[in-house]
């Protein structure tokens, strides 16, 4: 059962308190603050991608095009996205399907996929409520999906059978900062939005990346990463995504690196049990995503999710959503059941139900794109 008296006194670091003792006080000082922070989720939470990675050049080929899909109403693109580097290949594939019936360049929805590829199913032969691409679709929105274990496989023994092992020599002692599997996945998005800027059809500008659960995790910090993302959607991420690591509530930091040891680098495991020595928390990372669009979805009854300490990264953020102008969202302001809160270019909404992302949660998200993109 949640009760709120089974969280500890906690306090947060300030997002605005340089690492020299400074505050930020103008959204001209947040970059310098922003590469402060980053630097920090590197050394200690997700890793840090090796230069290579982030200078390599990629090839798209569009492997399958299909005009009439969904019965006429979109067309489907399968994109294959190979990096070459030091004389081997790395490659994976995008689903993507672009309505038929809007004209001009539309905004994309990029799923990183952590479930079986069954649900991104490009033949549509099997319609999942993770990804209603029909009902997006149906909104004027392309959906895009990439499966993350073509990226980084999502087991502690073969995470860097994938892209990581692209970048790294086979032998060499991993740093304890190295990256690992969540902030493959979230490589894997910033090359899928690579594709969406060569295609005519989509617009660049305003792609969302979507995650549910460790893809929210993933999302999160591909956003924080990579600022070209316009909107990032965290469902029900916890431990390490949206949720307050110091509220040790539901999924903590020890059992996340215990279960998962390969989706953060190897330093986070400094922190299992030690949560008030983390010289950040997760309302720092949702910081990191301003002035831009985020949205959080909850769901009340997976508690080891966190909701509550999802909605108070997107409230403790406010600060640094504040430097643009942009309204605070109160801690007091979590909404009711079924009923949004939206503070423009940030959304909260939980619901009823367990972990999962549904056609209400993609719904929450579309309506929120169709308020910020018109």
């Amino acid at each position: 059962m949640y009760d709120e008296a089974d969280v500890p006194p906690y306090t947060l670091p300030d997002p605005l308190r340089t690492l020299d003792g400074r505050r930020v006080t103008s959204a001209r000082d947040w970059p310098a603050r922003r590469a402060e922070l980053l630097e920090l989720f590197r050394t200690h939470v997700y890793g840090r991608r090796p230069a290579a990675a982030s200078h390599a050049r990629h090839r798209f080929r569009v492997v399958e095009e299909d005009p009439a899909a969904m019965d006429g109403a979109a067309t489907l693109k399968r994109v294959r996205i190979s990096t070459d580097h030091n004389g081997r290949t790395h490659a994976f594939e995008v689903v993507l399907f672009v309505p038929n019936a809007v004209a001009g360049p539309v905004p994309v929805f990029l799923l990183l996929n952590n479930r079986g590829p069954e649900n991104t199913d490009p033949t549509r032969a099997t319609i999942s409520p993770f990804w209603p691409a029909e009902q997006v679709v149906a909104r004027g929105y392309a959906i895009a999906a990439l499966q993350v274990r073509d990226l980084a496989p999502d087991d502690p023994d073969t995470f860097t059978d994938g892209v990581i092992g692209l970048f790294e020599r086979e032998g060499r002692t991993r740093p304890a900062d190295a990256w690992a599997a969540l902030s493959a996945w979230g490589w894997g998005g910033s090359r899928a939005l690579d594709y969406v800027e060569t295609d005519d059809a989509l617009d660049a500008t305003r792609v969302a990346v979507v995650g549910h659960s460790r893809g929210g995790k993933a999302a999160l910090w591909a956003g924080a990463e990579d600022e070209r993302f316009a909107l990032v959607v965290s469902n029900d991420s916890g431990a390490g995504g949206a949720a307050l690591s110091r509220r040790i509530f539901g999924e903590t930091v020890a059992e996340v690196n215990t279960t998962f040891p390969h989706w953060f680098c190897r330093g986070f495991q400094r922190f299992n049990g030690a949560e008030d020595e983390l010289p950040v928390d997760q309302h720092e990372l949702i910081a990191l995503l301003a002035p831009r669009a985020v949205a959080v979805g909850s769901a009340d009854e997976d508690l080891w999710a966190d909701p509550r300490g999802e909605f108070l990264s997107l409230a403790h953020a406010s600060p640094v959503y504040a430097l643009f102008g942009r309204e605070p969202i109160p801690t007091d302001a979590m909404p009711a059941l079924d009923d949004p809160l939206r503070v423009l270019p940030r959304q909260y909404h939980i619901r009823r139900g367990g972990h999962d992302l549904t056609t209400q949660d993609w719904g929450c998200y579309t309506d929120l794109a169709d308020r910020l993109w018109g």
